[in-house]
């Protein structure tokens, strides 16, 4: 199993607005061979910037790693400059391996 998590810094007092994209956008995950779950988790807010990370579950690192390669990523991601003024930089990712 493959844990994906992207953490993104929103600016404090923009979080809804973070969530609606997230909450209206068609990921096309069900789409895909090997994901299993998705959730989007929210942090704490400090020095005016709340934490959110993305949190998907996959089948292997393999199955990830074609999602990204597909059509379906290309369709999940169209939006992704809907955030504006809303997400500080760039999300970064981190990948995990699941190992017990």
């Amino acid at each position: 199993m493959y844990i994906a998590i992207n953490r993104f810094r929103i600016q404090a007092g923009r979080e809804l607005d973070f969530e609606k994209v997230w909450a209206e956008r068609d990921s096309h995950l069900h789409e895909v061979p090997g994901f299993k779950e998705f959730h989007l988790l929210r942090g704490e807010t400090a020095d005016d910037v709340t934490v959110y990370l993305s949190h998907s579950v996959w089948a292997s690192h393999d199955a990830f790693q074609a999602w990204t390669r597909s059509e379906s990523f290309r369709k999940a991601h169209s939006r992704a400059g809907g955030t504006s003024g809303t997400v500080l930089g760039h999300p970064q990712f981190e990948g995990y391996e699941v190992v017990l």
